[in-house]
């Protein structure tokens, strides 16, 4: 089992026709799941939508799903102008049921201190909606600041799914942002979500990346992650 990340700058008019082709698991050979969204940043305050800016979150068997799919839909077509990642899993927690995740054996030690991407799934309760907002603005805010994040993205289908992608230097770079005793900001909306959740369901996936294509603002985010400049 592998994941890919697609982001593309499509244009306004192009980023419904994105939303709307959602590949669906049955329809493409080897797809287990897919979502398309909008963009935004992670960054503190209001959420920013980016503007004809479009992700495909997806999972898939193996490579050869997934070479199958670049080669051969239209929905790869419209994203291939931009900029892809492979992932493969390390580490997963809480639960997604439209995609059980699948790790191998071993995987959480391999690469133990290299680049690792993190996907965060959630189906918001809407009348959860404010606090869920307040809490990530402010881990989103201490994120945005770390030079140990070297590409971010804020990724939503309304009214339910959001989700964010985020790449890091090294696991102990990410670790340290997420559990470090002077950045609480992290802990604290996990904890205000575990006494009262924002979502019906979250899952949290780590991930190692091992190859890329494109480019996202005239960087390749992966091989910038051992120099760590930020992604804009």
């Amino acid at each position: 089992m592998i994941f890919s990340v697609h982001i593309a700058d499509v244009g306004v008019r192009a980023v419904r026709t994105v939303l709307r082709e959602r590949p669906r698991p049955g329809e493409i050979p080897g797809l287990r799941y897919a979502e398309t969204t909008l963009t935004g940043a992670i960054a503190a305050g209001p959420p920013k939508v980016r503007p004809g800016r479009a992700a495909l979150l997806a999972s898939w068997d193996d490579d050869a799903a997934l070479d199958r799919f670049l080669a051969e839909a239209p929905l790869a077509r419209r994203l291939a102008g931009g900029w892809h990642v492979r992932l493969r899993p390390l580490r997963f927690s809480g639960s997604w049921g439209p995609m059980p995740v699948e790790i191998e054996p071993g995987a959480a030690g391999d690469a133990a201190d290299g680049p690792v991407a993190v996907i965060t799934l959630g189906r918001l309760r809407l009348r959860r909606a404010l606090p869920f907002l307040r809490a990530n603005s402010r881990a989103a805010g201490r994120a945005a600041a770390d030079p140990s994040m070297t590409a971010s993205l804020a990724l939503a289908r309304p009214p339910r799914f959001v989700g964010t992608f985020s790449l890091w230097q090294s696991t102990s770079a990410m670790q340290h942002y997420a559990y470090g005793p002077a950045q609480p900001e992290h802990k604290d909306a996990i904890r205000e979500h575990q006494a009262k959740p924002f979502h019906h369901e979250a899952g949290f996936l780590r991930c190692r990346p091992y190859g890329a294509q494109g480019k996202l603002k005239g960087w390749e985010p992966v091989s910038a992650a051992a120099m760590g400049p930020c992604i804009p």
